[in-house]
């Protein structure tokens, strides 16, 4: 990614080495690698844990020729690397990222460079602290696929000439490994998509089925090309594979009509995506085409065949002073938080180095890495084309490729910082979607109050919240990534659904039992969203040290007896999840359930350990038997909660490659089986969340905004309520004012 320079918030000085931070630091800054290191406030070491962004992110600089600089070195030195011509020609980069150095690494750089400088974090040899003397060489990884052979390979690269490349030096790095994976097919392209839909609309026998349905004009129709997914040995990764499905707009000159308003149905279609030719198609049934629903289109006013309302006020957001965030390349400080900003194709948005300043106690880290690594969205229709939808929308198509630019359409108000984000397209040449991930305050209600009834004085503070946001479009459907961060140590994970329902089309009088009528001749089939958040904690973890452990809370009513005369005792009981076959659990509200992740070598000022809870909200389990064949691939979806030992190549829950993957259950639900010890390590949550859409009226032509995510609240992590030491604004001292308590007093005091 590469910070905009539009709306951009004044810097802070977070590059420089810490006040008070011991000579040798200062000397590796000054020396020509820390400057570089340091170059906009983030330090190599610490920078590289940004995870890459989309491409080949140019840690030292926030230049986006230099970024674009570093995707070309990887993309060259792989292409160099081929054997012949035609295999250099043939290559497709499907993701281009930076390997991130270890969580050691980071906290390590973390501690030296931003402040407050703690020299208790540093580890120590025989008295003295490790000071590192150079830096790790930054490392690509490229995922090719090789067009001509239907080969998948797996890329490493040393990008140690990037700077020289940038002045005109050399134009490759060095490969440490290249591997071929056997049976496997990696996630789809944008430029295939295209090309999958141009395959189809020239192909005579589709041409001819159109015309059958009264189509004779190919502009109007729609080719969505969905992954095969795994249901037999046809689907075999043997072949590339893609089973698109189809609909068909009304207007060739409106190119905002809602074209998924009439679904075809009845074609079937395979495309070998690697050869774009057509290998499957039948006209299966005629179904007519749905009629031109009147309220299908959700332009404005009278473009949809509508009026808009007219006594919608202006609401604005005015931050005169500006934000109260800070912004140096990707470091974030706003108010006690700070954190570094990710991008990655996969999963988008990526929160690095979570930590909050805690007074006297300092910097105190919370967690390494915070994202959305999968999405899966099963449907419950069991008729064709409609149950082998079951998108991996992370692992299949990537949440980050799919982002889209914010610049015309942002959900945020106020004062915003915006961050660019690079990507390496399929052929190895670099595209930027500009604004792709959004920055800003929020007002956010009441943060707490309290009123003296007897003296009639209040008190009351406002709440305000930090966002960081990106939005993706995947076909039909658009997906919003929150993270929230609160004045009173909370996070919470939010993901906001909004779009258009993937449809399917009726014959006349016909009702479907596996969705709702939203039109004539037009039904929306029930399915599930499923949303998996990796949270890489790090609660109060000193660099190189790892003590967190993970408890679950039930709350028990105590049984009729003599602790329980009353009939009204209940309490919370904890138990300590010791191993990760023990940590596959289910929410369950009926007790209240929630997990806590705890230090148990740091302790508040009650002699507890500090820790933060994991609060669900509303969820649910598939609406699916076991023998379902998209659970093969999604066998993370049967549980709520995991929890693993940290490794730093298990990021995916349904692996690496989860299109077409006909192995079973391989990801999270293979790596759990190693039954690694939770107690006192270095511990990853895996929070599977997700609801169950079962289609309204109200969500056509396009569906309002629905909301599901999670909380993550301190436990015992402060010694009060952090967020006492919050200002009155100044409507608060106004209201203060406005209500004076001499009148209540004279009341009460009557009263009384």
């Amino acid at each position: 990614m590469a910070a905009t320079q539009e709306k951009a918030a004044a810097c802070c000085g977070g590059g420089a080495p810490a006040r008070g931070a011991p000579a040798a630091v200062r000397a590796i800054a000054a020396s020509p690698a820390g400057k570089v290191a340091m170059a906009s406030g983030d330090e190599r070491v610490a920078a590289s844990a940004v995870g890459g962004g989309a491409v080949i992110e140019e840690i030292a600089t926030v230049q986006p020729t230099t970024a674009k600089a570093s995707s070309k070195v990887a993309v060259a030195t792989v292409r160099a690397a081929g054997r012949s011509p035609e295999e250099r020609d043939s290559m497709r980069f499907v993701e281009v990222v930076l390997l991130e150095p270890e969580k050691n690494v980071v906290a390590l750089a973390d501690a030296y460079f931003f402040p407050p400088f703690q020299p208790s974090l540093l580890p120590r040899t025989k008295g003295l602290a490790v000071i590192p003397s150079r830096l790790p060489p930054r490392r690509a990884k490229l995922v090719v696929y090789n067009k001509q052979s239907n080969e998948t390979s797996i890329w490493i690269v040393e990008l140690s000439e990037v700077h020289a490349a940038t002045r005109g030096g050399h134009h490759r790095g060095k490969v440490i490994s290249s591997e071929v994976i056997p049976e496997v097919q990696p996630a789809m392209d944008a430029m295939e998509y295209a090309e999958c839909e141009a395959t189809v609309k020239s192909y005579p026998p589709f041409v001819e089925a159109m015309k059958r349905r009264g189509v004779d004009d190919m502009e109007l129709v729609m080719v969505d090309a969905w992954c095969a997914g795994y249901y037999g040995d046809a689907d075999a990764p043997s072949r590339r594979l893609g089973k698109p499905l189809i609909f068909c707009r009304t207007e060739s000159d409106s190119p905002m009509e809602n074209g998924y308003a009439r679904p075809v149905e009845g074609i079937h279609v395979v495309v070998d995506m690697q050869n774009n030719t057509v290998i499957e198609f039948e006209d299966r049934k005629l179904v007519p085409l749905p009629p031109p629903d009147h309220l299908r289109n959700y332009t404005p006013g009278e473009t949809r065949g509508g009026v808009d309302r007219s006594d919608v006020k202006p609401l604005i957001i005015n931050q005169p002073e500006g934000p109260s965030f800070r912004i140096n390349g990707y470091f974030v400080e706003w108010q006690k938080w700070n954190f570094r900003i990710g991008f990655t194709p996969k999963e988008g948005l990526v929160i690095h180095s979570v930590a909050y300043v805690d007074g006297s106690r300092g910097r105190r880290p919370i967690a390494h890495r915070l994202s959305f690594v999968e999405m899966v969205v099963p449907y419950g229709d069991p008729s064709e084309p409609h149950y082998r939808k079951n998108a991996f929308d992370a692992g299949e198509d990537g949440l980050g490729k799919n982002a889209h630019s914010l610049k015309k359409g942002c959900d945020c108000l106020g004062y915003i910082k915006y961050f660019d984000a690079h990507f390496t397209n399929f052929t190895g040449g670099v595209e930027t979607i500009e604004n792709c991930v959004c920055l800003h305050e929020e007002d956010h209600g009441i943060l707490w109050k309290h009123q003296d009834w007897r003296t009639g004085l209040a008190e009351v503070r406002r709440s305000r919240r930090l966002t960081v946001s990106f939005i993706c479009t995947v076909a039909n459907y658009e997906y919003g990534f929150y993270w929230h961060f609160y004045q009173d140590g909370k996070i919470e994970a939010e993901v906001k659904l909004t779009g258009i329902l993937s449809l399917g089309a009726l014959m006349p009088g016909e009702s479907r039992k596996y969705g709702t009528t939203i039109a004539p001749a037009l039904y929306a089939p029930v399915h599930q969203h499923f949303f998996v958040a990796r949270m890489d904690m790090a609660i109060d973890c000193k660099p190189n040290e790892a003590y967190n452990q993970v408890v679950e809370v039930n709350v028990k009513v105590e049984s009729a007896g003599p602790h329980n005369v009353h009939n009204n005792a209940f309490y919370a009981e904890e138990k300590l999840l010791k191993s990760e076959l023990q940590a596959m659990r289910d929410c369950d509200p009926s007790s209240v359930r929630h997990w806590i992740v705890r230090n148990p070598r740091t302790v508040n000022r009650t002699g507890q350990p500090t820790g933060y809870k994991l609060v669900p909200g509303s969820n649910c389990l598939p609406l699916a038997l076991p023998e379902a064949k998209f659970l093969r691939r999604a066998g993370f979806l049967k549980h709520n909660l995991w929890v693993t030992q940290y490794k730093s190549d298990e990021i995916f829950p349904g692996g690496e490659f989860p299109n077409q993957n006909p192995r079973l259950h391989e990801g999270l639900p293979t790596w759990v089986k190693k039954d690694r010890s939770l107690e006192e390590t270095d511990v990853v949550l895996w929070y599977v969340f997700g609801l169950t859409h079962i289609p309204r009226l109200e969500d056509w032509p396009v569906m309002p905004v629905e909301r599901i995510g999670f909380m993550l609240m301190p436990h015992g992590f402060f010694n009060c309520s952090p967020a006492v030491d919050v200002p009155p604004s100044s409507s608060d001292a106004d209201v203060k004012e406005a209500e004076s308590p001499k009148a209540m007093q004279s009341g009460l005091l009557s009263k009384l």
